[in-house]
């Protein structure tokens, strides 16, 4: 990754606690996708995007795509104004997740790793999150 994952780091922590990075549409979840997230067949990923990580149904399946088209719908409005790559500021968002909003017990993957579970301690980070917590 590059320094621009390093400086967007920093701003995405100001947009996600804004609202701005992830617009509710694209935070927004069923009942059915908490329940799979909280069993830790669905999961967030260093990438920004939510992933599967376990055996779910079919319209678990569609409706993490579903959001997952949504964030990308919000990381491109977002790099078209920072004048970065969508990646840059999908990977700048997957930072701010990985530090501040997985919970213990929830399923995580940093980049094309096994899927982990959090435990009490904080999530190791790749690098170009340095500046993410």
């Amino acid at each position: 990754m590059t320094r621009k994952i390093l400086l967007l780091a920093a701003g995405a922590a100001i947009a996600l606690t804004t609202g701005l990075a992830l617009t509710s549409p694209a935070r927004a979840q069923s009942g059915a996708v908490a329940q799979a997230i909280a069993a830790g067949t669905v999961g967030e990923q260093s990438d920004g995007y939510l992933g599967v990580s376990g055996s779910v149904s079919a319209d678990v399946r569609a409706e993490v795509e579903s959001i997952n088209i949504k964030r990308r719908a919000a990381y491109t409005d977002l790099a078209g104004k920072r004048g970065v790559t969508v990646a840059d500021v999908a990977a700048a968002t997957g930072c701010q997740t990985l530090a501040n909003r997985v919970k213990t017990g929830q399923a995580y993957r940093i980049g094309t790793g096994a899927w982990q579970t959090k435990g009490a301690g904080a999530i190791a980070l790749p690098s170009y999150c340095a500046t993410a917590g």
